[in-house]
């Protein structure tokens, strides 16, 4: 894997990368990064992302909110992707939730 570093502009104010960002990580990886799942799922292939998502990010290290009671980039990026809950746990079983309603719907 190529070395690869993050810019500030690669960096969304909002949480998660910014298009321009996951266009370099693209070109730089050769990765297919594409945008959150922002909304409910409607398709397999959004529930199996915002799922695995969800589970990979509330299993993280660290906290949501820091010492003074700013959100970290770990909560930034878990909105980024419609997560509104205020736990790290609550995230990882909406996460699983969504995973078994893709495992259920795939058969």
């Amino acid at each position: 894997m190529k070395k690869f570093s993050l810019r500030s502009s690669d960096k969304n104010k909002k949480g998660g990368l910014s298009a321009s960002g996951r266009a370099r990580y693209n070109k730089a990886t050769g990765s297919n990064l594409r945008p959150p799942v922002k909304t409910r799922p409607d398709t397999l292939t959004e529930y199996r992302r915002k799922g695995s998502f969800l589970v990979r990010m509330g299993s993280n290290r660290g906290r949501l909110f820091d010492s003074v009671g700013r959100k970290t980039r770990l909560k930034l990026s878990l909105e980024a992707w419609g997560y509104k809950g205020r736990s790290k746990q609550e995230a990882i079983a909406l996460g699983r939730r969504y995973l078994r309603i893709y495992q259920n719907k795939k058969k």
